[in-house]
């Protein structure tokens, strides 16, 4: 495949379309890129408000204006992007590169793995977070780890193992993420954007109520009458109590937007 002369003629597809692959789609398709997304048939997004994966169940998902429409398949991806929205197709086995051939496949479904991805399957191919190994699986990982190298492109070798502990907000961490207490039918209480209480009822799983841990806004709960596994995570409280972060993209989303797009034009502009 000849590599595109312009950044508007270069067809990206996105395994994932939850929090961070939809800030990095966002990013991408402001940037004028051709974009589209893969997702699973149930996807289990927690900040739904800036999942575009949500359209897998309501048709569209508009992200800070951006549209995502639910497609059937590959071959609606053209005319979907030719009428200014981004493409959304169930197919967690990527079919759809055969169909679409994309110039770059970006993996963004920060599964702490490798769930398949590899360097024939584009001309470029970018790997997010742990699981995947430049020079050897994919052609670029980018890191993910709060911190420092948040965002950095490594050519050789991978990002940096999976901490498990969450990021900080306003001092907290692991007490803002909160997970399932066992394995059922989730039926919150409260809704994305409600203000709680520490102790607050914000869900049932099963017999097992689920307790707000610490006092603030409401910024991510998994789709109500989702079925969740025991320890999964399902609600996220900022701390920080702003209802309108809900409905924007997040500092780490935007950041690893801007280093796909650095991946992206980096390769383009290759001699």
């Amino acid at each position: 495949m000849n590599r595109p002369e312009r950044a508007r003629d270069v067809r990206v597809l996105i395994r994932g379309a939850g929090e961070l692959a939809s800030a990095i789609a966002h990013r991408l398709y402001r940037a004028g890129l051709q974009v589209a997304m893969t997702e699973l048939e149930h996807p289990l997004a927690i900040r739904r408000n800036v999942s575009f994966c949500e359209c897998i169940h309501d048709g569209t998902r508009v992200v800070e204006g951006v549209t995502a429409r639910k497609v059937e398949s590959a071959g609606e991806f053209d005319t979907t992007i030719a009428a200014g929205e981004i493409p959304v197709t169930v197919d967690p086995l990527l079919s759809s590169i055969s169909e679409w051939s994309p110039h770059v496949l970006l993996d963004a479904a920060i599964a702490k793995r490798n769930l398949g991805t590899t360097r024939e399957m584009a001309p470029l191919v970018v790997g997010y977070g742990p699981g995947f190994t430049a020079g050897e699986d994919v052609d670029i990982v980018i890191e993910t780890n709060r911190g420092h190298d948040l965002g950095r492109l490594i050519l050789n070798g991978a990002a940096a193992p999976d901490t498990g502990i969450p990021g900080v907000i306003a001092g907290e961490s692991a007490r803002r993420v909160i997970h399932s207490p066992e394995t059922g039918i989730l039926l919150p209480s409260v809704s994305i954007g409600d203000m709680v209480k520490e102790g607050d009822l914000l869900a049932m799983v099963g017999e097992s109520e689920v307790l707000a841990t610490l006092t603030g806004v409401v910024r991510g709960l998994i789709r109500p009458g989702s079925k969740v596994k025991k320890g999964l995570k399902i609600a996220d409280v900022d701390p920080r109590g702003i209802v309108s972060y809900c409905d924007t993209i997040s500092e780490k989303g935007r950041s690893l937007g801007g280093s796909a797009l650095e991946a992206i034009l980096g390769w383009v502009n290759e001699a």
